[in-house]
């Protein structure tokens, strides 16, 4: 996951999404890889007319958008080549599905073997069907999505992809992210992951989808999705703009106050995996982003992974701690990343903050590595917790100063 390319933006339409990423490179922590009311101004309220947006949405992924070439702009695609795994599992696919998939990113974690996955905007189950095949038949997988269209192409080939599998795995249910307490057979603490690709930004209570997230989690469980950030907050003038909101860039969030919202819904601390820009080169868009005032404004895409744990602390805290990778998780035998500030070479030493050692400690990863010290001794801050914007990629392609400098990682 990390080689830097700009996603560029060409204005010509989009549906619910989902994706998988393949194991990141290990040496760099660049990138891979692109009318509704106001209510108020924080990012725990969306900004938007609830009932209006889910209208619009729905309409613009079931009816505007009949395939991925509908799409008007590419900020809600994939541009990078998934690992030979997912390239495996994507040719078991039928095509009706594949033509009908909207991602902005391949956000695949490791070690789904035997879990239980819930994947938020399914559409017509691309996704779904890619992590039927990674969780095995003694996994689970469950896939939701507000849109009927989309639903009646993912069961239509249900059947096809048991036959093709061997065993069948996984269930559909229509309904919106934010309320997924109405689904009955969603109980608390059942799930191991939940994936979403390019969906969240779509809804107008993103609060509502995270709280729900973390309540449905198993504690070490993770929401590990792609979706689309803004160095800045998104003015009224582009919010109200519908098909910049189906296009996932006007529901972006600014990059702190998703952070802050995260922290607020339990997950202590958010963790960046990779981020890629998203570059507008339509010329309308352009002049129109310039007219209003707006020209500085930046769209990045961006993974993270929030993992549900009560022990972790708002700031990364020195214990002295380390950890040796042992090289055992597939695919990734010479070294493995947490996120795009802990890529650890398998066999070597690798010094972590309190946060980063009960990651690996208290989740599925244990196994797959030896630990070093414990929480007897404090050290202060860990060095280089920064505030200032995290993605890479805003340091390296833009000299604003609103996007330098600074770190916004951890350790």
């Amino acid at each position: 996951m990390r080689f830097l390319t700009a996603i560029t933006v060409f204005f010509a339409t989009h549906s619910s999404a989902s994706a998988f990423t393949p194991s990141m490179n290990p040496h760099s922590s660049a990138v891979h890889n692109s009318k509704l009311s106001a209510t108020k101004e924080d990012a725990s309220a969306l900004f938007v007319d609830k009932s209006n947006t889910h209208s619009s949405v729905s309409d613009y992924y079931g009816k505007t958008l009949q395939t991925s070439s509908d799409l008007k702009t590419n900020a809600c695609c994939t541009s990078h080549i998934p690992n030979p795994t997912i390239t495996s599992a994507i040719s078991q696919i039928h095509p009706a599905v594949l033509a009908k998939y909207y991602g902005c990113g391949f956000c695949t974690p490791d070690l789904l073997d035997g879990m239980t996955v819930l994947d938020l905007g399914c559409g017509a189950g691309r996704d779904v069907y890619i992590a039927s095949q990674l969780v095995g038949p003694q996994g689970r997988v469950i896939g939701v999505d507000m849109t009927k269209e989309q639903l009646e192409t993912a069961r239509e080939y249900q059947e096809y992809h048991k036959e093709k599998f061997g065993y069948d795995n996984v269930e559909f249910h229509e309904g919106l992210i934010e309320k997924l307490d109405e689904i009955k057979s969603l109980k608390d603490g059942t799930v191991d992951v939940i994936i979403s690709n390019c969906v969240i930004n779509l809804c107008p209570d993103k609060e509502a989808v995270l709280k729900n997230c973390h309540r449905l989690l198993k504690e070490g469980g993770e929401l590990y999705f792609s979706d689309v950030y803004s160095n800045r907050r998104i003015p009224q003038s582009l919010r109200e703009d519908e098909v910049l909101w189906g296009e996932c860039l006007s529901g972006a969030l600014y990059w702190n106050d998703f952070h802050n919202l995260a922290k607020t819904c339990g997950f202590k601390d958010p963790r960046l995996v990779e981020d890629a820009p998203i570059t507008v080169n339509n010329r309308d868009i352009q002049d129109m982003l310039q007219r209003q005032g707006h020209g500085d404004l930046e769209f990045y895409s961006a993974t993270y992974r929030l993992i549900k744990l009560d022990s972790l602390e708002p700031f990364c805290e020195d214990f002295g701690q380390a950890v040796i990778y042992k090289g055992t998780i597939p695919r990734a035998e010479s070294g493995w990343a947490l996120d795009n500030h802990h890529y650890m070479e398998t066999g070597k030493v690798f010094p972590v903050c309190g946060n980063t050692y009960n990651m690996l400690k208290q989740t599925r990863f244990e196994e797959h590595f030896e630990f070093i010290g414990d929480f007897s001794k404090h050290y202060g801050i860990f060095d280089g917790c920064g505030t200032s914007i995290p993605y890479t990629s805003a340091k390296a392609n833009s000299a604003s100063s609103s996007s330098g400098g600074g770190g916004g990682g951890c350790c």
